[in-house]
């Protein structure tokens, strides 16, 4: 075995590089830090060939003395701590002074500066971790940074690099961030000669979110603000409206670092439970401040994930603040009408699920006060010769209802506004969660015992998951033993199912655990069976209804919280503004 030896400084800081220089955009992510830290309110950023041929930044930010600027690229340099101390309260972006080494050590770097007091500034270059003397430069105030050849070197690192289009869009990434992150910041990126964004210091956040995003997404921004301790929260959460396939519009920043965090990403995404499709994001900008002490930056080589003190306490900040906004808000979607001659598009609708008998609960006594706003009332009506739960009418409160039933799936509505077209599965489906979910809060929930209970075959893994889930299974009626082996013993089920074999239900119940990456929180998993159990329930599309059954669901609309949405996020209802109307049979 050979022996041991320490490695040459080239083969370090190579090393180094390794972990902080990834691609072009590294590059720049790390020199724009540097800039801010250095007080700067414009950056120009100049690339060639996606950042791999050449790398500009231009800052008119505070400078570096001449006798300084050897040690930019010295391993470790830095004028932004002073101990083992400073590490725990870092208020700067950059800290650790590895940067400026690594980039020299893989591309041809000139670095030139002049303090804004200094009459004249100074240069140095640095080849592949060679630097030269430093000489004078008659240059502006501040600091302009060139990297060429990034690589150069290292051959290897470079033919892994992207196309340049891909390159070049990381770097727009990383300029896109540092924008949000000071809106007071001039920044400009230009690639090969080609101006791609000039962002004037002038523009406010909404409006650099619409020159990064576009419109779309500036017109359907709720602000958002909140206080808990020492944390202070800011920004942005757009309309549900504007979901998205990945979490890549999730912006979080930290005290003007952007972070990844998975905890505050799943508080996004739980706030916004009820509102998105399954594998739909939210999109959402928003804005941490916390005092240095109180969150450790120095757990990931390119500061781009962070440990805080008190990461509970973020989270339900992040949570109860989004949940909060979004419940004040009529987040009804609106029916985009083509242009006047565009021939409609028929819109795409998921396929509902599984059509299932579902029991009703109970009607009312006839004593009951029938004054009583609780939406816990049905009566029972045959529809396609079946017996289905459908809410109890209620007068309507400003006359009669204009209402009418297409393709025995939807229900189109007058209203104020123009015309509102209302899936019938979707809100009987959000109606009905909210009465299971009262009930369960309540400790209220009906459940059936079985005769015989019944034993059900299931694969070791499945029945684990179901015995491990057995006190949550309980709450909604579901009770379930271990039997031995993978097999389980199920004892009773929701009243609210009464129509579905045991067999079926247990077996809807495993294949929603069995869909779940990891083991969901308790009300997670609660929240997610209560929707099942609603979507099982309520009425199917295909369900003729008749007027009555109409009018008793629409009443019932203003009496649950989140009646725009069904419990998978599902739109229930479209509105079709009589201005569109208008519009398209050419009245305006």
């Amino acid at each position: 075995m050979a022996r041991i030896h320490q490695l040459p400084p080239n083969v370090i800081t190579k090393i180094a590089a390794g972990e902080v220089i990834e691609r072009p955009a590294s590059v720049v992510k790390e020199m724009l830090e540097n800039s801010i830290d250095a007080g700067a309110t414009r950056i120009d950023v100049e690339i060639e060939n996606g950042g791999m041929d050449r790398i500009v930044i231009v800052d008119n930010g505070g400078g570096i003395e001449a006798d300084d600027l050897l040690l930019v690229f010295a391993s470790h340099a830095t004028s932004k701590l002073s101990d083992a101390d400073d590490l725990f309260r870092v208020a700067t972006l950059g800290f650790r002074g590895e940067a400026m080494a690594s980039i020299g050590s893989v591309a041809q770097v000139t670095l030139q500066s002049r303090p804004a007091e200094a009459p004249s500034g100074a240069e140095v270059h640095c080849r592949g971790g060679e630097l030269s003397p430093v000489k004078p430069w008659n240059g502006a105030p501040g600091t302009r940074i060139e990297v060429r050849h990034l690589f150069y070197n290292t051959p290897v690192r470079r033919k892994f690099l992207r196309t340049i289009a891909t390159e070049a869009g990381h770097i727009s990434e990383a300029v896109t961030r540092l924008a949000l992150a000071y809106p007071k910041l001039q920044i400009t990126l230009t690639h090969n000669g080609k101006r791609v964004h000039d962002v004037p210091s002038s523009a406010t956040l909404p409006e650099r979110i619409g020159i990064f995003f576009g419109d779309e997404i500036k017109d359907r921004l709720y602000p958002i603000e909140a206080t808990r301790g020492p944390a202070r929260l800011v920004g942005f959460v757009a309309d549900p409206a504007v979901e998205r396939g990945n979490n890549r519009l999730q912006y979080l920043f930290l005290n003007g670092r952007h972070i990844r965090d998975r905890s505050l990403g799943h508080a996004i995404q739980e706030a916004y439970r009820g509102l998105l499709m399954t594998g739909r994001y939210a999109v959402a900008f928003l804005f941490l401040e916390l005092p240095p002490d109180h969150v450790d930056v120095n757990v990931h080589p390119t500061k781009a994930e962070v440990r805080f003190r008190d990461a509970q306490a973020i989270f339900h900040l992040v949570l109860s603040t989004i949940r909060s906004r979004l419940n004040a808000e009529s987040l009804v979607p609106r029916l985009q009408a083509p242009v006047v001659g565009t021939p409609i598009q028929p819109m795409a609708r998921p396929d509902p699920p599984a059509e299932l008998f579902a029991r009703p609960p109970e009607a009312p006594r006839e004593e009951e006060d029938e004054s009583d706003e609780s939406p816990h009332y049905y009566n029972l009506s045959q529809i396609n010769g079946r017996t289905v739960a459908v809410p109890a009418p209620h007068p309507p409160a400003n006359g009669s209802l204009r209402a009418l039933q297409l393709h025995d799936s939807y229900i189109v509505l007058e209203t104020p506004e123009g015309m509102l077209v209302i899936d019938q599965h979707a809100l009987h489906e959000r109606i009905l969660f909210e009465q299971l979910k009262k009930r369960w809060r309540e400790g209220s929930m009906e459940k059936q015992p079985l005769l015989t209970p019944e034993p059900v075959e299931l694969s070791p893994e499945q029945a684990a998951r179901v015995v491990e889930a057995k006190a949550e299974l309980a709450e909604l009626g579901i009770d379930v033993d271990g039997f031995g082996g993978a097999t389980v013993l199920l004892s009773s089920c929701p009243a609210a199912l009464n129509k579905m074999s045991p067999q079926q239900i247990l077996k809807d119940v495993v294949d929603f655990l069995g869909s779940q990456d990891r083991a969901p929180s308790r009300e997670v998993l609660l929240n997610d069976l209560l929707s099942m159990m609603a979507c099982k329930a309520a009425v199917k599309a295909g369900d003729r209804l008749s007027p009555e059954q109409m009018t008793a669901l629409l009443e019932q609309r203003h009496l649950v919280q989140d009646s725009h949405h069904c419990p998978h996020g599902r739109p229930t209802s479209l509105l079709f503004s009589r201005k569109d109307l208008d519009k398209q049979f050419g009245r305006i």
